[in-house]
């Protein structure tokens, strides 16, 4: 009785030692096939190819643009939300309803919020004009430009940072003073060899003095985010717009606190603006995932139609491979019936097959990843694209798993055979 747990261990060191020396075998046959019949190998493998290229592609750009629209569109600061008159991110027809219902957010919402709103960070305001003033300097003009009116607090909560002197003080946004902050492009255009600080633009028509310089940001889709000039927002009002429209943006402590700090906001606003309770909200807040919500929908759609061309070019590689497996089966009928002759098991053989149409549809995974990686190094050059773990991960696992797939019923039919009239077949 105590040889029995013994001859089992033996028993299933031998299957071990079976399956690896067979697994083996097959990998290497397989390698053999590819390098013998290079041709045939590429058409049997450029399905597989195809499919793995475009999937991983797809998804190196989806995750580049992903980390892009994180970084350089929906980056409003640590931990910030924007309350707007309009709730982004929605559809065209809960767009038109809130045009009719929301109110634009003014000054007196962004001191009264100041003012009640308890345990924030910091609240800034900004607010811009369609049609910004053209910009002027000792013969020079800047038509097109990013113009805004900003609070003081502003400077800590977007991603603009100081390059060199200073931003607004409370002292100039409550005195109005006539002073600006701008970005490197207007320094390009206006101060290319000379210090900026305390030089004298005009800004439709008045006078303003330069007290800091941006440092350089970027560009955002092929578009400069240093062509800008803030001033003060009392300024704002004061020489280009009496009531303007405001963003106010809020910004908690941590991620935890920010949905508490909405609830307040929220609450205040409606109570504010005497919204019945069964009403919506007639504002909206934003935060950075209401963007990439809308975002990920997007690009979600492109991924699922990306996913049915994949799934075509995947199965018509793994019928090829399918065709390819059953024509090696017909060929090697003589050695099948040698093998099983000198032993060999219905299952070696079932084995071998399988084994050996997943090594070639890996081989074409690994030829894709390899194309895609290429592809997308180039797409990163001119646009963005940033190539994730996940994505080789899933392509070796699934163009392998295609081939075992479509392997299993040519491994069938291998194993099926009988030794005798597969030893009686020429080959």
């Amino acid at each position: 009785m105590s040889q029995l747990p013994v001859q089992k261990r033996q028993r299933a060191r031998r299957e071990h030692t079976s399956l690896w020396v067979t697994a083996r075998e097959a990998f290497w046959i397989a390698v053999e096939a590819l390098r013998s019949h290079k041709l045939r190998s590429f058409l049997t493998l450029l399905g597989v190819v195809i499919s793995t290229t475009t999937l991983i592609v797809v998804m190196s750009i989806v995750n580049g643009m992903n980390t892009y629209i994180a970084d350089h569109i929906a980056n409003m600061g640590a931990n910030v939300f924007i309350v707007h008159q309009f709730q982004w991110a929605t559809g065209e027809e809960e767009w038109l309803r809130q045009r009719r219902r929301n109110l634009p957010m003014r000054i007196e919402d962004y001191d009264f919020l100041r003012t009640n709103l308890p345990g924030y960070k910091n609240v800034g305001a900004s607010s811009w004009m369609r049609n910004p003033p053209s910009v002027r300097y000792q013969g020079h003009t800047i038509e097109d430009n990013d113009f805004q009116g900003v609070t003081p607090s502003m400077i800590n909560i977007g991603q603009v940072e100081v390059g060199y002197g200073r931003y607004f003080t409370e002292s100039d946004y409550e005195h109005s003073a006539e002073v600006c902050f701008i970005g490197q492009d207007v320094v390009d255009q206006f101060f290319p060899n000379v210090d900026p600080l305390g030089k004298e633009i005009m800004i439709g028509g008045a006078p303003f003095r330069v007290v800091g310089v941006a440092k350089r940001i970027g560009t955002a889709f092929g578009h400069s985010q240093d062509n800008f000039i803030n001033v003060p927002l009392t300024a704002f009002t004061k020489n280009f717009m009496a009531r303007p429209q405001l963003a106010i943006n809020v910004q908690a402590w941590s991620s935890d606190q920010m949905f508490e700090l909405e609830d307040e906001v929220r609450a205040l606003m409606r109570a504010r603006r005497h919204v019945p309770y069964k009403e919506p909200d007639n504002f909206g807040i934003n935060a950075s995932d209401t963007i990439m919500s809308a975002w990920h929908d997007l690009t979600g759609t492109i991924f699922g139609a990306t996913i049915g061309i994949v799934a075509v070019f995947m199965v018509v590689g793994g019928i090829v491979i399918m065709n390819i497996m059953l024509a090696s089966v017909t060929e090697r009928t003589h050695e099948i019936g040698i093998r099983k002759s000198l032993g060999a098991r219905r299952r070696d053989v079932l084995w071998q097959f399988v084994i050996e149409s997943g090594v070639m549809a890996a081989t074409g995974g690994v030829i894709g990843i390899l194309l895609a990686a290429i592809i997308s190094w180039i797409v990163n050059h001119f646009f963005t694209s940033s190539m994730p773990l996940s994505a080789i991960l899933v392509g070796i696992a699934l163009s392998t798993s295609v081939g075992l797939f479509f392997g299993i019923y040519p491994a069938w039919k291998a194993a099926q055979l009988d030794p005798i009239e597969a030893l009686r077949t020429e080959n």
